[in-house]
């Protein structure tokens, strides 16, 4: 991996920090305003240098394996800046398009990601790219990083908002945990003119309207927004197209996902305010149901956390893995923390799942129990084994008191 003495690592200051820091003393508000802005003019400086360092590489731009209208817009924005240093890059994940708002996003605007499935990446010569660079991710959520590791292609750029999940070297990494989407940062390199947005130009536009859908998604429609994101979201105003914005959003949910948020209400067990539902068995491709079900039980009157989850088979790599959503109106409640403690670390020291404001993930392998469900007893005994377990560690941190699950 890249870097050692030309590592560069800065976590941005936002705004509403800097607010809130000057409003014991007033007469310090501007002065701190000031030193955040000069630091974010430094970060810009420090990313433009990385650029014009490897102008004329390739790169491969990797996102999460089931990519959100966060990571698609974040990648696609920094693919064109990218280009202005006349660097060539391919978005690339391994998982799938499922939730039907991405897939409408990707088809409406040509947004540029392609599906590098594993077993086509192990055959294909990467010696092309001189570098990958990370976008709304740390390498932990891509199925693809210990292939491209492997390859030695070093890390140049991680551009995230997610907390933090281990140590990473790259030459230019920009991680801030208090912004609310990754699209946010991009959107301030084009503002501070990395890229010249220009209205008749139809891909900017489009760029603009995925940027705007994304800092939509990941800050709740705005209302989890903080001041940098509303900043945002005013300058893309400018650009982006409100009647492709709307036929994003208003692409229906197919039945497989209304199937799976009917089988979240009807499994779900309510404690402390809680509400936990386990869903059994989807596929591969309906994986983006369980959170859309997070995001609809959470709605329910007296629930603060929502934690859906089931068992995903993934034929492509021949694995079973149990993948899970939290969704959080609790302000003291940090995702991150909470799927931390609850699951723990792999034996290679990480963490199966981990979060941001507001929102959470976890995916655990099944390893040595997998596959064989063809065999409907065997199906449903695996699924109640580890139905029970993960009830048993959400419930250590729900419920303490009660450390008996009653399976009746």
């Amino acid at each position: 991996m890249s870097s050692g003495n030309n590592s560069y690592k800065k976590e941005l200051t936002t705004n509403a920090q800097v607010v809130e820091a000057g409003t014991n003393d007033s007469s310090n508000a501007g002065l701190e305003i000031l030193e955040s802005q000069d630091s974010s003019n430094e970060i810009v400086n420090q990313l433009q240098t990385t650029l014009e360092k490897h102008k004329g590489e390739r790169q491969l731009i990797i996102i999460q394996d089931f990519p959100d209208p966060d990571a698609l817009s974040s990648a696609w924005a920094y693919q064109l800046i990218a280009a202005q240093y006349e660097i060539q890059s391919d978005i690339v994940y391994s998982g799938t398009l499922s939730h039907q708002e991405n897939i409408a996003l990707v088809r409406l605007t040509n947004l540029p990601a392609k599906r590098l499935a594993i077993q086509n990446l192990k055959t294909e010569d990467l010696s092309e790219y001189q570098g990958c660079v990370l976008v709304d991710s740390q390498g932990t959520n891509s199925h693809l990083t210990p292939l491209i590791q492997e390859a030695c292609i070093p890390i140049v750029v991680v551009i995230d908002h997610h907390s933090h999940q281990g140590e990473i070297e790259a030459e230019f990494i920009d991680l801030r945990t208090q912004t609310g989407a990754t699209a946010t940062i991009l959107t301030q390199y084009i503002q501070a003119g990395l890229l010249k947005f220009n209205s008749s130009n139809g891909k900017h536009v489009k760029c603009a309207t995925a940027l705007m859908h994304g800092l939509r998604s990941d800050t709740n429609n705005l209302m989890q927004a903080q001041e940098e994101d509303f900043l945002a979201a005013a300058y893309l105003s400018r650009y982006y197209d409100a009647q492709l914005l709307n036929a994003v959003l208003l692409s229906a949910r197919s039945r497989r996902v209304m199937d799976v948020i009917e089988r979240s209400l009807k499994h779900r067990m309510i404690k402390n305010n809680f509400s936990i539902a386990g869903v059994s068995y989807l596929r591969y491709d309906d994986r983006d149901a369980i959170p859309q079900a997070a995001d609809f039980l959470v709605t329910e009157e007296d629930i603060h956390t929502a934690v859906v989850y089931g068992i995903v088979h993934d034929e492509d790599k021949e694995i079973e893995v149990v993948i899970g959503s939290l969704r959080t109106t609790k302000l003291t409640l940090d995702p991150d923390e909470f799927i931390k403690e609850a699951f723990g670390k792999n034996n290679q020291g990480r963490y199966f799942g981990g979060g941001r404001y507001m929102a959470g993930g976890f995916e655990i392998p099944i390893g040595f129990l997998g596959h064989f469900n063809d065999n409907p007893e065997y199906a449903k005994l695996k699924w109640e084994v580890f139905d029970m377990q993960i009830k048993q560690k959400l419930l250590r941190l729900v419920n303490p008191d009660d450390s008996v699950i009653h399976t009746d």
